[in-house]
């Protein structure tokens, strides 16, 4: 995306709905120092709902997605759809780095 290149490290999480036979996402939660600089190099260029488009990369693995914000953190989840997991061999409980182009 040609902008800053943050770095951020964190536990993988899934959610789980209500529904038992619900399939869940995995997000990585992005808060602290990270989540100020996101906010700063992303300042007039939010989406809805205040999400913010990256271009991520983990491993070797780089796909384009949206930053959404996260009440609880007061920070961002990074959404790891299940292919990016699939080939980093990334699931709940794993711990990971991102690179995140904002």
């Amino acid at each position: 995306m040609g902008g800053e290149t943050i770095e951020v490290t964190g536990e993988v999480w899934k959610w789980r709905p209500a529904e038992p036979e619900a399939a869940g996402w995995h997000f990585l939660t992005v808060d602290g120092a990270a989540a100020a600089e996101i906010r700063y190099a992303a300042i007039g260029r939010t989406g809805g709902f205040g999400s913010i488009k990256v271009t991520a990369t983990i491993g070797g693995t780089t796909w384009r997605t949206s930053l959404f914000p996260h009440k609880e953190s007061g920070g961002f989840l990074l959404p790891l759809k299940a292919d990016v997991r699939k080939k980093e061999a990334v699931d709940a409980g794993s711990m990971v780095t991102a690179l995140l182009d904002v």
